[in-house]
């Protein structure tokens, strides 16, 4: 388990940066929701920084690491700062990646509660989620059981619920890859109508968007309303509000708009929030986290979900253009493994280590992969921000490597290039990253968005895939109907999140480094009119991931003292 002998209460670090005990709700002495009436619009504002990656290896490329220890790298140089990063998901944690609590002399402390169930707020959308489906299924069944009587007995008006087209799963907060296809109400009669359905996993609820885009208690219960959960037989959405589930639904999260305040190994405030994934998600941390951030710090560092293909590209055209909250530095993370990765000389797969090759001294192979670094900084530039390449040192490094990749980033348009050793020194071995990035914060620069809101849902779809790199994107016969359909009903005007693996700039895993002459294959749209975007599938996304062979679970264990082992 992960400790640190100056760990502090928490009230003490919120009084650090203005967050006075009355706007705290404490849980124990480690952690804290913070009360919302602490915005004031009018506060001045700090800047934000944007921590996203180059195309990461399964395991991942420290980026979160990197985003704490930047944060604690600018309290090291004397510039107060806040960290924003998103709850971790059971999934992970106890999958393949493991924690999301960063490392060595960069992490949130109490590790283990941030990796478990922090403040519940996952629990919380669990249980909201749950509750519409179960809603939905009882009004199925006792429309279906009472027939034209339906009204009658219950003053309501029938929905005429298509079995269908029921668009509203039920989820957890694990991988069970058993769970993806179900049979409810089997046997009928008093069990239910008898029907097809699945489960997804929590953090891809679109709940789970709607709490990291909601700005208070009152536009969260309105998003929620706006949830489309099922069609009727007329093809009319049956919304959250129709079904008369979303102000209890609000009810179960109204904890849950409240962000976590805990604190890392070096005492830097972090705000959690939300968790959605990047992959199927728009995967970026809440906009009331950064709010509060940006009001009590001059700087906040929040990250973005897997590469700059997919939570960065994300937080610019939903969450930026939702909220309004513009970056002032974009900082992409790079490993020499994962340019090696890159370099498409391997077959790497999820859940077996790396090879021992990516691990030695080859600046041929480095250079073959860097590639993926120069597409990471254009795409980085296409939002018109300055780019700071942070490269995460690990003990196997060569100073050849080092240097290489230093000279490379920097020819591709990088602003500087600074190497973050967060893991090993915490915020000394951030201090000159942080004092790069600040000296770039300085740029004044407005944020250029790759599509207006006007264009249509296939001019977007086409914008986007045509930033990786693609001839273009195919649309599935099924994918072409439901786009007409949206339009037709009017959501043309919502961004695109496209739901597609991180593993790739493209939509195929198998494609390393910076592919070309590719065509991406879109199966399916669907609206998450609450969270205020739609979902276009390219390629086999899950939406409820598997265990491996060798899941992280098996590792974690207890003690007798209680003490939690195994948990990272």
């Amino acid at each position: 388990m992960a400790s640190s002998p100056s760990l502090k209460p928490i009230q003490e670090i919120a009084q650090r940066y203005g967050i006075t005990s009355e706007y705290l709700i404490p849980y124990g002495t480690s952690m804290a929701k913070v009360d919302l009436s602490l915005i004031n619009p009018q506060a001045s504002k700090g800047k934000l920084v944007l921590v996203s990656s180059i195309t990461p290896t399964p395991l991942g490329e420290g980026k979160t690491v990197t985003t704490i220890g930047l944060s604690q790298g600018f309290n090291f140089i004397g510039k107060p700062c806040i960290a924003c990063i998103r709850q971790p998901s059971l999934g992970p944690v106890f999958g393949v990646k493991g924690g999301a609590a960063g490392g060595g002399k960069a992490q949130v402390l109490p590790m283990e509660k941030l990796n478990l169930h922090l403040t519940g707020d996952i629990h919380a959308i669990t249980a909201a989620h749950n509750l519409a489906a179960a809603a939905l299924d009882a009004r199925l069944y006792h429309e279906h059981r009472l027939g034209d009587r339906f009204t009658e007995q219950t003053d309501l008006p029938a929905l005429n619920i298509d079995m269908n087209h029921i668009l509203w799963k039920r989820v957890v907060d694990h991988n069970d890859r058993a769970l993806r296809h179900i049979t409810v109400g089997v046997g009928g009669g008093v069990n239910g109508v008898e029907r097809a359905d699945g489960y997804d996993i929590t953090a891809a609820s679109e709940l789970m968007a709607i709490l990291a885009l909601s700005e208070d208690l009152k536009d969260m219960r309105q998003r929620i309303g706006r949830v489309i959960l099922a069609l009727d037989i007329h093809g009319k959405p049956i919304t959250a509000e129709r079904l008369e589930v979303a102000g209890a639904m609000t009810v179960l999260m109204k904890d849950a708009i409240q962000p976590t305040l805990m604190q890392t190994s070096e005492n830097t405030p972090v705000l959690i929030h939300a968790g959605p994934f990047a992959n199927i998600a728009h995967g970026n941390s809440s906009v009331i986290a950064d709010r509060i951030g940006l009001q009590q710090a001059d700087y906040v560092v929040t990250e973005a979900g897997f590469g700059s293909d997919m939570g960065m590209e994300k937080f610019f055209n939903i969450k930026y253009r939702q909220s309004g909250i513009q970056p002032s530095c974009v900082v992409l993370v790079a490993t020499l493994r994962s340019l090696k990765a890159n370099s498409g000389k391997f077959n790497i797969k999820p859940g077996q280590p790396l090879p021992a090759e990516i691990a030695e001294s080859n600046v041929e192979l480095l250079a073959q992969g860097c590639e993926n670094l120069g597409w990471h900084i254009a795409n980085a530039k296409r939002y018109g921000l300055p780019v700071v390449i942070a490269i995460n040192r690990f003990p196997t490094d060569s100073g050849e490597e080092l240097e290489y990749l230093r000279k490379y980033a920097l020819s591709c348009g990088a602003e500087g290039v600074e190497i973050s050793d967060a893991f090993a020194a915490g915020g000394a071995g951030t201090a000159k990253l942080a004092e790069l990035v600040a000296d770039v914060c300085e740029k004044q620069q407005e944020v250029t968005l790759l599509y207006p809101d006007n264009a249509s849902l296939l001019e977007k779809v086409q914008t986007l895939v045509n930033t990786y790199g693609a001839k273009q994107a195919v649309l599935t016969v099924q994918a072409s109907d439901q786009l007409a359909q949206l339009e037709k009903a009017g959501f043309g005007h919502l961004p695109l999140c496209i739901a597609k693996t991180p593993l790739s700039i493209s939509a195929d895993p198998a494609l390393k480094n910076v592919p070309k002459d590719f065509t991406v294959t879109i199966s399916s749209f669907r609206v998450s009119a609450g969270a205020g975007f739609i979902r276009a599938y390219a390629g086999n996304i899950m939406t409820m991931p598997g265990l491996g062979t060798l899941p992280a679970y098996r590792n974690i264990d207890i003690d007798q003292s209680g003490e939690i082992i195994g948990l990272s």
